[in-house]
């Protein structure tokens, strides 16, 4: 076979849809969105993020046990109240009147601000005047797999692009060596790749998967980025090679799902060069380590989950979902009894998070990383069996800080006991809006014609919510 050294390559690589991958390597600018979807585009709106990190807490953490703290749940704590439509989400006394239950573990006044924060959060709770804290989320569905559906694609049953693939359409990649969408060590679960899949939205913006829920994040790699069975100059003939089938495959033909595979090859060959840096956490430092968590064995896992992002962060990638999450058959923080078991999700999740908004800030990119930490619902006041908490949509807590966020404030809030949110109430259709607004994207105008109709993240409701923005 030809052997083909790098000044031949680029000479015979000058032209056709198959050179784009080595054009952007000697110019980052040098092909057009259209040849190249993935290609970073000018939002419309002013921008005060440049990328989001969500912090998935899949199965529901309960906000009054949290932070969102009720003195009269304390107070009434075991006495009977009947709730407005509490048999549509919990599995109480068949006459709607529950017990309400206290949360186990004191609330404390933290910061400047004076926020409230459980002891299950030690760590989280020094940074509450970096926080937003909206005390006002619900949104739809009572069950696992929808409502994580409706938080991750803004629909419960239909096959909906997710949030990062709207993000990664409507932006493109800081980094046209990384994929604009990364999800660590998502769950098979409730959804499953539904939660980060591209739907009808061209295939290059689907997520790509680090690891997997059920796996140790320390074996979290991304699969077949190497070929140890060829040598380099082997591969880039091959590569060489493949490329050139796809361009005259191609043609002048406009077909969308073959453009997206040959994008990915281009970027899998160029991910080949810079992921395997990304992922290798021996680099940092062992105070690094220390600070997330990652020299101890309760926090380890989620501690390199937390620093993998920060890396991710400082790459270029667009939206970063961390997943503290299973493989769908217990969710995290589930607890329909023995809520005591928060104390365990808390240990290994507190310190990590902590940690990561620590570094973001002292690094600079706080200010243009939206992070943003929360699960698909909260959890209700009143008991289910002796000790645990149901499901509930009705009121729960999301925290957010960073990328144009006010910070130090605490917006809406739910009832007395904590079930329902009743003052400056916020959709989940709204987060959705707020976020792509930092982001510089009017969540209207950010669409896909699909089916015969225009499509968006937020359907056809949604507001941004103006009073947390700076």
């Amino acid at each position: 076979m030809h052997q083909m050294n790098r000044r031949n390559l680029l000479r015979s690589a000058a032209c056709g849809f198959g050179s784009l991958a080595l054009q952007g390597l000697v110019s980052a600018n040098s092909y057009s969105a259209a040849q190249n979807p993935l290609l970073a585009k000018q939002p419309p709106l002013p921008v005060k993020a440049k990328r989001v990190i969500f912090i998935f807490m899949q199965g529901g953490p309960s906000q009054v046990d949290t932070f969102d703290y009720k003195p009269k749940l304390e107070a009434h704590h075991n006495e009977k109240f009947e709730f407005r439509d509490a048999r549509k989400m919990a599995k109480g006394s068949e006459s709607g009147s529950e017990t309400l239950m206290k949360s186990m573990w004191k609330f404390r006044q933290y910061g400047e601000t004076g926020r409230w924060a459980s002891d299950l959060f030690p760590h989280i709770a020094q940074h509450v005047d970096d926080l937003c804290f909206v005390h006002s989320m619900h949104t739809n569905g009572v069950a696992h797999g929808p409502s994580t559906l409706f938080l991750h694609t803004g629909a419960l049953s239909l096959i909906r692009p997710s949030m990062g693939s709207w993000i990664s359409y409507g932006l493109g990649t800081e980094n046209n060596n990384l994929p604009g969408f990364m999800t660590i060590s998502p769950s098979s679960g409730n959804g499953g790749p539904r939660n980060y899949s591209n739907a009808f939205l061209p295939a290059c913006h689907q997520g790509t998967p680090i690891g997997r829920a059920e796996q140790p994040t320390r074996d979290a790699r991304i699969k077949h980025i190497s070929n140890s069975s060829l040598t380099e100059e082997a591969r880039l003939e091959q590569f060489n090679l493949l490329r050139n089938l796809n361009s005259a495959q191609l043609g002048t033909q406009q077909d969308t799902d073959l453009e997206a595979v040959i994008s990915s090859y281009e970027l899998a060959w160029r991910m080949q060069m810079h992921a395997p840096e990304l992922l290798d956490l021996t680099k940092e430092s062992q105070s690094t380590f220390q600070q997330y968590g990652i020299d101890e064995k309760e926090t380890e896992d989620f501690g390199r989950q937390c620093l993998m992002a920060r890396r991710m962060a400082e790459a270029g990638v667009r939206y970063i979902q961390v997943n503290y999450s299973d493989n769908g058959s217990n969710p995290r923080w589930d607890q329909h009894s023995n809520i005591e078991r928060h104390a365990i999700h808390a240990k290994a999740t507190d310190q990590p998070v902590a940690a990561l908004i620590a570094d973001l800030k002292q690094r600079g990119l706080l200010e243009d990383t939206l992070l943003w930490w929360g699960g698909e619902f909260g959890r209700n006041p009143f008991t289910q069996g002796s000790d645990g908490r149901d499901h509930n949509p009705k009121g729960f807590t999301h925290f957010l800080t960073g990328g144009g966020i006010k910070q130090g404030i605490a917006y809406g809030a739910t009832d007395e006991f904590g079930h329902e949110a009743i003052e400056n109430k916020v959709h989940m259709h709204d987060l959705h809006a707020t976020i792509l607004h930092q982001l510089g994207l009017d969540h209207e105008q950010l669409t896909y014609r699909h089916a015969g109709r225009d499509f968006r993240l937020t359907d056809v409701e949604g507001h941004v919510v103006k009073e947390i923005l700076v």
